[in-house]
């Protein structure tokens, strides 16, 4: 238990803002929680994301105590690349799949940020069902020691400032799409993410989850802009986005196809499509009395779902922010204290955006020659999938060239030489 008790309101409750709020309220601080939606409003509302999350950003729940799906949740014991065959209709060009170390899991946001929520009432915790604006902050930030702002949305975001230097890109890159269904073909001999990228079209990838009717797979479509993934404007009912989700993969990935043959949605909400350029946001935010608030998760960092990354990032800068805060004692929380704590985020952070960003790009020669070589070296392809889970670790080989060209040398060699004493 803390020795110095801070008051500290939280804005956003989701997968950044709600376990620091628990985490804060375990340690004895005074906690003020703001959401625009009650538990009830979460659960009876559309999917939030897709929210798959690797074994570290497990191991954080884990550690405060969040984890209560753990048992009830499909697990993801693998990750699997498929490209298909540009010419050859059905034929795949690289095509190869490999087990995590440790499972991953998806549990779906409208399960957990309610549970989380009336946890934190139950525990005594102040939770206010707002749509909070800028005069809220004010008043927030006047009765609060810290106030942290991790909604993704609405006119509070725009307090912080887009990094120019940090943001590569200045519009969506993607048409996105969520489809949460049931009954699909599970994959054998084991669970996992199926990545599809087909060249010049966009990426098709799907996992198994947990949702509110239960077990299920989430689909997840990334359309190149302008491209004929990009067709979801004329979507008006789940019916149709369910058409149009499978019309896709009939067209493009007809293995992908062949496993939904007798898929349904998982509900009438599980349904989501829209689009959002990839955004690094300064981390203070100033407001018109001079006070100021701190940006948190999506309010300050949205990385596009192509590296299925964004659950696990909020998670982590939530354990780096918490960290922090603790190490602050009875300090003040200045705006220099501010600005060292996302620095300390984004020391991890960096890498996660550039090797997403890479992926929103056309691939480099050495890029397609380290996956295609995966599908030959199965010790290559376990360490492409198990960095989903750490992605600094894919530096400098995913970027440069030459030791990408070691890398996959390296592991070629040990194959070769396993072979020979076999």
């Amino acid at each position: 238990m803390s020795t110095t008790k801070r008051k500290v309101a939280i804005v956003g409750a989701g997968q950044s803002g709600l376990p620091l709020a628990l985490a804060l309220q375990a340690r004895g601080d005074e906690v003020t929680l703001l959401s625009n939606r009650s538990p009830d409003e979460i659960r009876r509302g559309k999917v939030m994301s897709s929210q798959c999350m690797f074994d570290a950003a497990l191991q954080i729940e884990r550690q405060h105590g969040l984890n209560q799906w753990e048992h009830l949740c499909p697990p993801v014991q693998g990750i699997g690349l498929t490209v298909p065959h540009p010419e050859q209709r059905g034929a795949r060009l690289i095509d190869w799949a490999a087990r995590l170390d440790r499972d991953a899991q998806a549990v779906d946001q409208r399960i957990k940020m309610p549970a989380w929520m009336e946890l934190f009432v139950q525990r005594g915790g102040k939770l206010v069902l707002k749509d909070a604006g800028i005069e809220d902050l004010e008043q927030l930030a006047e009765q609060h020691e810290l106030t942290v702002v991790s909604a993704g949305k609405g006119e509070i975001v725009k307090l912080f400032e887009r990094d120019p230097v940090r943001s590569a890109f200045a519009q969506p890159m993607r048409a996105l799409a969520l489809t949460y269904v049931k009954g699909m073909t599970p994959r054998t001999p084991f669970s996992r993410v199926c990545f599809n990228l087909i060249p010049g079209v966009g990426e098709y990838f799907v996992f198994p989850a947990l949702t509110t009717s239960g077990p299920c797979e989430i689909m997840v479509f990334e359309g190149v802009p302008g491209g004929p993934m990009d067709c979801w404007g004329e979507v008006k009912t789940p019916e149709q986005h369910l058409k149009q989700s499978l019309a896709i993969l009939d067209t493009y990935l007809p293995w992908e196809a062949e496993r939904c043959r007798h898929v349904e949605l998982s509900d009438d909400n599980g349904i989501l499509a829209g689009r959002f350029a990839p955004t690094i946001r300064r981390p203070v935010g100033r407001l018109p009395s001079g006070r100021i608030v701190l940006g948190l998760g999506d309010a300050v960092c949205v990385n596009d779902p192509i590296t299925g990354q964004g659950s696990n990032n909020a998670t982590k800068a939530f354990q780096v922010l918490f960290n922090s805060i603790v190490a602050r004692g009875a300090a003040p929380f200045d705006e220099a204290w501010m600005n060292a704590s996302f620095e300390l985020f984004w020391d991890y952070a960096q890498h996660v955006v550039r090797w997403t960003n890479s992926l929103l790009t056309p691939p480099p020669p050495h890029l397609l020659n380290l996956l295609g070589a995966a599908g030959q070296c199965p010790s290559l392809a376990g360490v492409i999938a198990n960095n989903f889970n750490h992605p600094p670790a894919y530096f400098p080989w995913w970027t440069d060239p030459e030791a990408c060209d070691r890398l996959i040398g390296d592991h070629m060699a040990r194959q070769a030489a396993a072979g020979v004493a076999a």
